[in-house]
This record gives structure tokens, sequence and C-alpha cells, in this order.
């Protein structure tokens, strides 16, 4: 993380904004994946699905999301779902609008479909295709973004592979090396990244690693980063999937990622996996990674962890100062991490 990234975030913290905004852009997805925290009975609150949302296409999508970063003022936008290229159409306008603004965007994918041309030369862009192991057990799990499709849907491309570790990839012998291999030999992947399968609180789920299995995936991804180039996380930030920080309070990333579903009204919280996430087994890589930044000593005991607290909230105050006063955007009003046209807000 550079220098001046940090210093931007902290200017938008200070003044009570959010430095990162994540829409679940669309409910819909082709896939049906075991363990996937977006279709979780709860992920919302447990009130309501995504699949059961209202959600946009077309123009109006497209209104909603520039409304939406208009009043945020986020540096970094994720298109999550559902499957953004669901709305493929929309999202190849809406990439662009943003990234013209100075805002790093980041679309995250199965790759079902093919990927924009104009998006291998799209600066501020990550797009993040999720690969779940190795082909075998991903073509099961994540048909129809198999292998073969991803391959031919991402050539000529500049991508990000980000895989979630499960229990079944952790038990097979080799496959972390497998993986590896693989994915950083394409052209096409500019980096890997990894995650571990947070469950959530009582949860029963196939995926759920043990401790056991959490420490021997941690050690296998800090000795194949010290040989593959291409795997792009700090041993700190490894090393925190073993000690995640233990609430969404004590959480960075969740103190900076504002998430707003697929209707434009209802916010995910406390984090973008929602629901009830069991902090103590958390394997989100960027918790781990601001995780690793807060851990840094800025002079003595002072971390920079300390210091985003003591900023978030004075931030906090200056965002309730703000929320009293007219809104600058006549139509809008503030709904936690979204908005909505001020006619629907009976509606919430």
């Amino acid at each position: 993380m550079q220098v001046g990234h940090v210093l931007r975030s902290w200017g938008r913290i200070l003044q009570g904004y959010a430095p990162a905004l994540s829409i679940e852009i669309t409910r819909e997805c082709p896939l049906r994946c075991p363990g996937c925290y977006a279709y979780e009975p709860n992920h919302l609150g447990g009130g309501t699905t995504l699949r059961e949302l209202s959600d946009y296409r077309g123009d109006e999508l497209v209104r909603r999301v520039m409304e939406l970063v208009e009043q945020e003022k986020p540096l970094h936008v994720s298109l999550v779902g559902g499957d953004p290229l669901v709305r493929y159409r929309e999202v190849e306008r809406i990439v662009p609008a943003l990234a013209s603004r100075g805002i790093h965007v980041q679309v995250v994918t199965s790759a079902f479909r093919k990927l924009a041309e104009a998006w291998a030369s799209t600066e501020r862009l990550t797009v993040v295709v999720s690969i779940d192991g190795l082909r075998e057990e991903h073509d099961r799990r994540r048909a129809p973004a198999t292998y073969d499709r991803i391959l031919e849907n991402i050539r000529g491309g500049r991508i990000t592979v980000h895989c979630t570790v499960t229990r079944q990839m952790a038990e097979r012998e080799g496959s972390l090396e497998q993986f590896v291999e693989f994915w950083s030999g394409r052209s096409e992947v500019q980096r890997l990244w990894f995650s571990l399968f947070t469950p959530q609180r009582g949860a029963i789920a196939p995926e759920r690693l043990d401790a056991e299995q959490r420490r021997r995936v941690v050690e296998k991804l800090l000795e194949l980063r010290s040989k593959q180039p291409k795997i792009d996380m700090a041993p700190s930030a490894l090393r925190h999937f073993l000690k995640p920080p233990s609430s969404p309070d004590a959480c960075i990333f969740a103190k900076t990622t504002r998430t707003i579903s697929a209707d434009f009204r209802t916010p995910v919280t406390p984090c973008q996996l929602g629901g009830e996430p069991d902090c103590a087994e958390c394997g989100c890589i960027a918790a781990m990674g601001l995780a690793a930044v807060g851990a840094y000593r800025v002079a003595g005991p002072v971390t920079a962890g300390g210091l985003f607290h003591l900023s978030h909230r004075f931030g906090q105050l200056v965002a309730s100062t703000r929320r009293r006063e007219p809104s600058a955007a006549p139509g809008l009003v503030q709904i936690g991490p979204g908005t909505a046209p001020a006619a629907e807000t009976e509606a919430l």
C-alpha cells in the first residue's frame, strides 16, 4: 500500500466518509456455489435475502450507481453481486465513468462471460476472478463458470485470481502448490490473492477449516510466496489469518468500507460478508491486509491502527454534523452506507 493512498484514505476518514464503497450491483448470478456468503439466509440481516430484493438495469442502474458515488465520495468502488457480468452492458459504462473520476474500480466476477476487451488497458481497474480450487473441485462447485470457460473468457485480459481456500482444498495434498503453479503460469494473471473460508456464527459448513488446517494453509502460502512473486500478499497480512481482528469494531476494513445491496436501500452490515460472521475465523483478505497496516508502529507504542480508530471517531462526529445540515444532493437522503430517492424512504 502506497503512502499516498494511506494519506488520501485518512483524509476521507477525518471528513466522515468511508474510503471504500462496495455495491451488490445485481441480485442475480448464474452460479449456485456452496458456501457463498452473498446468498446466505442471514446475509442481509434475516428479513429478506439477496435474491428476493428488487434490483435495477439499464440507464436506471447506471444513474443510481453514479448518484451513490457522488454522495459517498469513495476512493475505491467494488462492484460485486450476484455477478456483475449479469449486467455487463451497464458495468461496461460504469467502469470508465468511475475511472475517469480518479476512482479505483474493482469488478469481482466468476468470468462466466467474456471480459470487455477495453478492460485490459483500463487504468484504475482491477478485475478479480473468483476461482475455488483445482479444476475438478472448482468445476463441480462453480459450473457453469468452469476452468475451460474462464480460460476462454479471460483470453487477452488482465486479471487478479482470487481463491477462497476451503476445507476441501486444505485436505487435498499439494492443492495449493498446483493451484499456484497453474494460474501463475497464465499471462493474463497479474497477481494471486487468497482468502480463507469465513463461516457465520453457529453455522455448520463443510467448507470450514479447523485451527490446524488454517495454520498449515498459512505456512504453505508463506512458503509459496517466497517462490512465486504473483502471490501479492505481505507476510504480515498472511500471519494475521491466525489472529484476525476480534470484532467488526476492531476491523479496519469493516469500518472503512460501506456496502449497499442491489435495491440501493439495504445496507450490508457489519461488513461486506453480512449476517453474523465468526470473526474468530475470519479469512477475509482485505481485513487481514488492513490489520497488517494497522499493526505498523508509527512511533513507540503508537500504531497506525490506533491512529485510525481515533480518526474514525472524529470523522463520525463530522459526519453526524453533516447529516443535520441540508442535503447537498436534492432528492437523496442518507440511509447509512447508501442512498435512496426521497420518495422511496417510506419503504425503508
